[in-house]
Parts: structure tokens; C-alpha cells; sequence
């Protein structure tokens, strides 16, 4: 249920405001400019401040070869594996959709389960209370069981009553797409993943605010990603989704 959980843009749990983000991409920018060679002043400075003389052998160095070296003669490639893992490294904690190639029918039913490939390649319904996530109260994501997309969070899920995974709003809204459902005799708004084309389930204007709408969704056609292996997961951007929360 989500009871008053905290919104995703809240605070960071530092105390520093929603824009620590920005801060990160600064150091980021502050990190490539040294990349590039537009260094500060002070970085410039000789590495053997006590005296500028030839290296010589007890030091490690070749004679004639002067002491004064700056960070801008110096070209280590480790010194960019480090900064980038130092700076980048939860760039690369999330999903990436220029990284999913889709698969064709052949390779997705060696992949996937009957009942997965069912519900997410011929638009099929599994049966309601049946399904692994309809009662799962702990928190994480859930992402496309094809592509790995983020679709939606435990922080907008509630009991709907239904026998099915529901949910307020899409984690990520981008990654939605609808179409018009008019199979069984009915029209209905039909919900799939936008990079793996998964037929999820569908969207109806009976949900709890503050939206109104319930994603009725197949457990089938999902992954469940607990709050502690999103890092692991590759899904590191969102912990900080779930800084304070615990598991109902």
C-alpha cells in the first residue's frame, strides 16, 4: 500500500535540497575539464616543490631530465579510468535502452517462460491471486521482464483488490505506451512497454488518488528488483527512492 510515502524528488537524506543531482553532474563537468587539460592554477604546480633539479637515479628518474613536471605533461591512462570511476560510476546504474537489441519470437521462447511468453508476446491474462507479485509488499521496482526497462515502483502500488500487481503511475512514463484494446466485446486501454513491445496489461480511471488511475498489470510480464540489488541490478539511480522506507 503506499501510505504516505516520501516522493520520489524529496530531499536527500543528507539534508542537502532536491538538486544534489546537479551537484553530482557538476563534479562531473569539473572532472572532464581536467580530462581536457583546462586545469586550475594550483594543479599545475611542479609534483617536487622542494627543488627544481635533474632526476637522478636514488630517485627514481632518468639524469638530465628535469624535475619539473606538471599534471599537464603527464599522460597516465589511469588517471581517466579512475576520475571516471570516481565521477561516472552511477551513470552507468541505469538502464540503457541504446543497449536492448529485441529479440525475435524464436529467441524470446527459449528465454522466457510459457506463461511469460504468453502474457507478453500474444496479449494474454494470467489468473487472478495466482501471480508472484500481486501481494508483494517490499520495496523496489519492476521492471519489463524482456528488456529490463523501468516501468514502475513499489512506492505507487497499492491493493486494489483485484488479484493483480496495481499501481497509481509508471515509474518511468517514458517508457509507457497505450493502445486501444477492443478485445472481448469491450474497449479498454491497453498498457505495453515502449523498447520491448511487452503487452503489459491495462490502465482504468477507478484508481485511488492522487491520480484516479489503476495499472492493472501481469506479474508475468515483469521482474521485481528489491531496493537492496538495485546498485547490484544495475538500477543504482533509483535507491535513493527508498532512503528511510522499510519493507511493510
Amino acid at each position: 500500500m503506499n501510505r504516505g510515502r516520501p516522493d520520489r524528488h524529496r530531499s536527500h537524506p543528507s539534508g542537502e535540497d532536491a538538486t544534489y543531482p546537479i551537484a553530482r553532474r557538476a563534479s562531473r563537468l569539473g572532472a572532464l575539464r581536467l580530462l581536457a587539460g583546462d586545469y586550475p592554477a594550483e594543479a599545475s604546480r611542479p609534483f617536487d616543490q622542494a627543488q627544481d633539479r635533474p632526476f637522478d637515479q636514488a630517485q627514481g628518474g632518468l639524469a638530465g631530465r628535469p624535475a619539473r613536471r606538471t599534471l599537464e605533461h603527464v599522460q597516465l591512462p589511469f588517471l581517466g579510468l579512475l576520475l571516471a570511476a570516481l565521477f561516472f560510476g552511477d551513470l552507468a546504474m541505469s538502464w540503457d535502452p541504446a543497449q536492448f537489441k529485441r529479440e525475435n519470437k524464436e529467441e524470446l521462447r527459449k528465454k522466457l517462460t510459457d506463461e511469460q511468453f504468453r502474457v507478453t508476446q500474444e496479449n494474454g491474462t494470467e489468473r487472478a491471486f495466482r501471480n508472484e507479485y500481486w501481494d508483494n509488499h517490499r520495496e523496489g521496482i519492476y521492471v519489463d521482464v524482456v528488456s529490463g526497462e523501468p516501468l514502475f515502483s513499489s512506492l505507487d502500488k497499492f491493493e486494489s483488490g483485484t488479484g493483480w500487481p496495481s499501481f497509481t503511475k509508471p515509474l518511468e512514463p517514458d517508457n509507457i505506451v497505450y493502445r486501444q484494446d477492443r478485445s472481448w466485446f469491450m474497449v479498454r486501454n491497453e498498457v505495453r512497454s515502449k523498447h520491448a513491445d511487452s503487452h503489459l496489461g491495462h490502465v482504468f480511471d477507478d484508481g485511488p488518488p492522487p491520480t484516479g488511475k489503476r495499472f492493472c498489470m501481469n506479474s508475468a510480464a515483469l521482474r521485481f528488483i528489491p531496493k537492496e540489488d538495485l546498485e547490484k541490478e544495475g538500477y543504482g539511480e533509483y535507491r535513493g527512492l527508498f532512503e528511510g522506507t522499510k519493507d511493510e
